[in-house]
């Protein structure tokens, strides 16, 4: 089935309305393939009547369908490397400084850090592993890890913490692997110590945040590459507003926010980048 152009600017609008992801011109053929198994499942005549089926679906059934189906969950642990080397050499270091420094002893010392897009969770248990090497003992650390992304399949699949051999060959080195998860049949499981860290949820990042603290580390990696440049200033925004302002903010190693969002200052570390809000 071949998608009209006038129906390909009635997806685009509706898909950047519900997600923020943005389609240009050349993405026709993307609605076409990864919409060809809904336009079956609903028996609709066109990709026009699968939106209209969509859009008169007030369980939201199908609107979660259209999520699952436009957004790219292409992830794997430890992904790019040196966030993490970054996080682990520098970040929590300096982190756990300044905090000791204002907190004084108090323990156990907090820690907040936030996944922005989340995916599967293999971002969100990078980071659990890099903690735990790096602070050893965590009951020292109340340490609380979030993780949001806009695909509750993804969502769902992060929070059950079981992945394939497949899955972990991607990034996990057999080390870790060994240290970290236990076996469960034919997959593998994160362990309870590095799970009890985290907690998932479903979240748009282009609507309102609310949330019962600010953050002291935000990843928020390769999504925003998605947006338009007005939706990417709006987030970046957002997401100031809810960073500690002391806190560390990483992005995309092709990404940069240093012309829609002035009000972080880039810095380097060796040769990783991460952000900070500049001194008012």
């Amino acid at each position: 089935m071949t998608l009209t152009k006038e129906e390909f600017q009635l997806w685009t609008k509706y898909i950047h309305d519900t997600t923020g992801i943005f389609l240009d011109d050349s993405k026709g053929y993307l609605i076409e393939t990864r919409f060809d198994t809904l336009i079956k499942e609903t028996a609709s005549t066109s990709f026009g009547d699968l939106l209209s089926k969509v859009k008169a679906d007030y369980t939201y059934h199908l609107r979660k369908k259209v999520i699952e189906a436009i957004t790219t969950n292409e992830t794997s642990f430890f992904r790019d490397t040196s966030p993490f080397d970054l996080l682990q050499n520098k970040i929590l270091p300096d982190l756990i400084d300044k905090r000791t420094k204002t907190l004084g002893r108090i323990t156990p010392l907090p820690i907040r850090i936030w996944s922005a897009a989340s995916s599967t969770g293999q971002e969100v248990y990078s980071i659990s592993i890099v903690l735990k090497e790096l602070l050893i003992d965590l009951s020292k650390y109340d340490i609380r890890i979030l993780g949001t992304d806009i695909s509750n399949q993804a969502v769902a699949k992060a929070s059950y913490a079981h992945y394939s051999r497949m899955e972990l060959d991607r990034g996990m080195t057999a080390d870790k692997l060994s240290r970290y998860f236990t076996t469960d049949g034919t997959v593998w499981k994160v362990k309870d110590e590095l799970r009890a860290l985290s907690t998932f949820k479903t979240m748009n990042l282009l609507e309102p945040f609310s949330f019962p603290t600010k953050f002291d580390i935000i990843f928020c990696r390769n999504v925003a590459i998605y947006f338009t440049e007005a939706d990417k200033t709006r987030l970046f925004q957002k997401i100031g507003q809810v960073l500690a302002p002391d806190g560390f903010l990483i992005i995309g190693s092709t990404e940069s926010i240093t012309t829609c969002c002035p009000l972080f200052e880039p810095k380097r570390y060796l040769r990783s980048l991460f952000y900070q809000l500049k001194s008012v």
